[in-house]
């Protein structure tokens, strides 16, 4: 039997309370995306889901679902104003199969590629990386998560010691992996987000190579450094991420907009040398070099 699925916007400060109203009223998915023209807010501390001020839901019913009850649902959580939503009727298939149609394979500096669970790479000689559809966030499709594997894919880090730090689903981590890394340590303050990974990198076959730690942990003498975060939290972790990088050791920064590229950057110098931004949309990275010791 057809299924029902409901789409709608909301404000970012509803996210919470929706999703466990959509659950309780018996939605089998619901995926969260940024809002067309929302406004942009930066990746979060490590371990905390990414939000714009404006996100889209779209939330799947089973065949005998009850609209009108999930409607008014909806209405109270929003404290009264009904949803401007709109409703499709698809047909029966397994869900993962829907996330499929959504995600295509991704391709990063010509080389690298971000491909669906069940998926067929479009060039298997190419370096794969297979995500799980139950990934809500961490696929690569954001500017600033491309930006960081498209650093990865130019200059790969063959036989390097990486740091991921506020690694997430560890995407940043298995692609440095998978492109010839020595070893991984990636870091999050989010146990959840640290299983994650390892799940990730058994699913790509470079678990071996991947050590995962909370944020205190000690950081290795590393040869590059990943940083996918917000711009504060960026300028407070300077001292630590450029103590952990050895003498020439690059260092990538992402997560930020270009009107907070010179603040980020003047954290980190005169200890860090740095390139030109590279810009994508509204977002930017920074790419650096340690200075001699």
């Amino acid at each position: 039997m057809p299924a029902h699925q409901v789409a709608f916007e909301v404000a970012a400060s509803r996210v919470d309370t929706l999703e466990a109203v959509l659950e309780a009223a018996g939605a089998e998915a619901i995926t969260w995306a940024e809002a067309p023209g929302s406004g942009a807010v930066l990746e979060p501390p490590p371990g905390e889901t990414r939000l714009w001020d404006r996100m889209r839901v779209e939330a799947l019913f089973p065949a005998d679902w009850d609209h009108d009850a999930i409607r008014a649902a909806v209405t109270e959580a929003l404290d009264g104003e009904p949803p401007d939503w709109q409703t499709t009727e698809i047909a029966d298939q397994p869900w993962e199969r829907a996330w499929l149609e959504h995600f295509r394979p991704q391709c990063f500096g010509g080389s690298l590629w971000v491909v669906p669970w069940g998926m067929d790479p479009p060039d298997p000689d190419a370096v794969n990386i297979r995500l799980d559809p139950g990934l809500a966030f961490g696929t690569g499709t954001h500017p600033s998560t491309a930006l960081c594997l498209a650093a990865l894919a130019a200059e790969p880090p063959v036989g390097e010691t990486v740091i991921d730090y506020g690694c997430g689903s560890g995407l940043l981590a298995i692609a440095a992996l998978r492109l010839g890394a020595a070893r991984v340590l990636a870091v999050d303050n989010d146990p959840q987000a640290l299983v994650a990974s390892r799940d990730n990198a058994e699913r790509n076959g470079v678990a071996d190579r991947l050590e995962v730690a909370g944020p205190d942990a000690v950081l290795p003498v590393a040869d590059r450094v990943l940083a996918n975060i917000l711009a504060g939290i960026l300028q407070g972790l300077a001292p630590r991420l450029t103590s952990a990088l050895a003498a020439g050791g690059r260092l990538t920064l992402a997560g930020l907009l270009a009107s907070q590229a010179e603040s980020v950057q003047a954290a980190y110098e005169p200890a860090c040398r740095f390139a030109p931004p590279v810009a994508l949309d509204e977002w930017v990275r920074l790419d650096a070099r340690r200075a001699p010791l």
